[in-house]
């Protein structure tokens, strides 16, 4: 019950669902909230929404999969292996994704988003296909 190790590995798998929560149910608020108008009641709503989820649960999520990843990667001396380099390049641009939806949330909340719900419903897919390459990189450390 006390090895490190484990510790670390069990706070990063729960904060990695806690992330990929976020990250799949933020851009489907952003599809509801792009066809809402501007000013009503539902825009107002999932205003409320986005904010707290991102808030709330992304952003420390996302800074607690970092924190933890990269101290089992230290712990473990993966640094140098192929595998580890191609899921750290994914986890990195999951956060560059991350970091998009932070600034489209931005714009819903000055009533200034342009995009159709479609261009929404399809970035929805991109966490999933990046969650899916580094799931495979982590459970078969391919090289």
């Amino acid at each position: 019950m006390g090895d490190p190790y484990l510790w670390l590995k069990s706070l990063h798998v729960v904060a990695v669902i806690a992330w990929m929560a976020g990250m799949l149910y933020l851009p489907r608020l952003f599809v509801y909230h792009a066809e809402a108008k501007p000013g009503s009641e539902l825009s107002e709503t999932l205003k409320v929404m986005e904010r707290r989820l991102l808030r709330a649960i992304v952003n420390p999520a996302m800074i607690a999969v970092w924190a933890l990843g990269l101290a089992m990667a230290w712990m473990a001396g993966w640094w140098l292996q192929g595998w580890f380099l191609a899921k750290l390049v994914l986890v990195g641009a999951l956060t560059v994704v991350h970091h998009m939806f932070a600034a489209w949330r931005k714009q819903f909340e000055r009533d200034a988003n342009t995009r159709p719900a479609r261009f929404y419903r399809i970035w929805n897919e991109v966490p999933t296909l990046l969650m899916i390459g580094i799931v495979v990189l982590v459970i078969f450390k391919p090289f």
